[in-house]
């Protein structure tokens, strides 16, 4: 076996085996660790059979790596990492972010058994380099699935306006249990758009809420939203995609059968329909009403939610017309009590 720094001074042989074995004996423990937690996930968050199985024989496999000639080698109290913790590895704030880290993890742990395990066995290093290409196509699946699960059970959507109380309201409508919170600044510089954005997604994720941001793509890129709110004047849908990647949601605004179809054949996760009622959060634009909520109904096979005036005195007549979701701007916005008015919307759908 070649010694390790060749280059520089040798470590002798035997020292030599054992520095490669406690790096080879680490990283499996740290990837098969990592699939655990991800394994987990598959089979009680999400309940998919196949994505369970596929990690657990990702897992089995690195298992059947794991000699007890690596083991024997463990030097638990001498592993200075073992006493080194990162302050973000103290918390985690929703399951998702679990996900991700984890992933994350297994990665970074396959990448050094590709590495060194050229060392040690070429089946190890090109079998890490296999399991970690097939990784990233899981991760994928894995948080899109999980945003896509989330937003397929929201029901209450608050659109946000300027305030200068913005966060504590919507702080307040998280705690009144709003599913998804969307950031929407149309005149504010772009510091302050970036700030705001990062501490709202901040509270949704803390409260367990989507957050997504309004037609500007750069700013969800930059602090990591759930996704994006596109207007029909927006960017084209396929060109958010490709800044944004595969993982985020991308919504779009539709005010008739025509632009839903676009919408559809873009391949939008959810769409908004309205607006319902006259609002001067669209000035100029006509109202949709119930007939378009009804033609939804039948036509939109994405998650969906009616937009537009929507308040507590007619949130039960779009119920009515068979909207799934409802999405809300000033009826929380300017409330006097917005947790008490979110809570008030999220009984129409209990």
């Amino acid at each position: 076996m070649p010694s390790l720094f060749m280059n520089s001074v040798p470590i002798a042989e035997e020292q030599s085996q054992k520095v490669l074995y406690r790096i080879l004996d680490a990283n499996l423990d740290r990837a098969r660790e990592g699939l655990r937690i991800i394994e987990e996930w598959c089979r009680f968050g999400l309940n998919d059979a196949s994505l369970t199985e596929q990690i657990k024989h990702l897992r089995q496999t690195l298992g059947s790596w794991h000699s007890d000639e690596l083991r024997q080698n463990r030097d638990t109290p001498g592993d200075l990492g073992t006493a080194l913790s990162h302050p973000q590895e103290q918390q985690r704030d929703t399951l998702q972010t679990v996900v991700q880290v984890n992933c994350c993890r297994v990665q970074e742990a396959l990448r050094v058994l590709e590495e060194y395990g050229k060392l040690h066995s070429a089946d190890m290093a090109n079998g890490a380099k296999q399991m970690r290409y097939q990784l990233y196509t899981l991760e994928s699946k894995l948080l899109g699935h999980t945003l896509r699960q989330r937003l397929a059970k929201a029901h209450t959507y608050l659109v946000t306006s300027p305030h200068d109380q913005l966060l504590a309201i919507v702080e307040a409508a998280l705690k009144g249990g709003i599913d998804i919170v969307q950031y929407r600044e149309k005149s504010a510089d772009d510091e302050v758009r970036l700030e705001l954005a990062g501490k709202m997604k901040s509270l949704c994720h803390q409260y367990n809420a989507l957050f997504i941001v309004n037609d500007r793509v750069d700013i969800a890129a930059a602090v990591g939203a759930d996704g994006v709110h596109l207007g029909q004047q927006d960017l084209p849908m396929e060109a958010a995609r490709h800044i944004l990647g595969p993982l985020p949601i991308v919504g779009r605004s539709t005010t008739c059968p025509e632009e839903m179809t676009r919408a559809i054949n873009e391949g939008a996760d959810y769409i908004g329909v309205g607006p319902v009622h006259a609002t001067p959060t669209k000035p100029g634009k006509a109202a949709a009403g119930y007939d378009y909520v009804r033609y939804a109904v039948d036509h939109a096979p994405m998650p969906w939610f009616a937009i537009g005036g929507i308040d507590l005195t007619n949130v039960a007549a779009a119920r009515e017309a068979g909207a799934p979701g409802v999405a809300i701007v000033r009826a929380i916005m300017q409330a006097d009590d917005p947790t008490l008015a979110t809570q008030g919307f999220n009984q129409h759908f209990r």
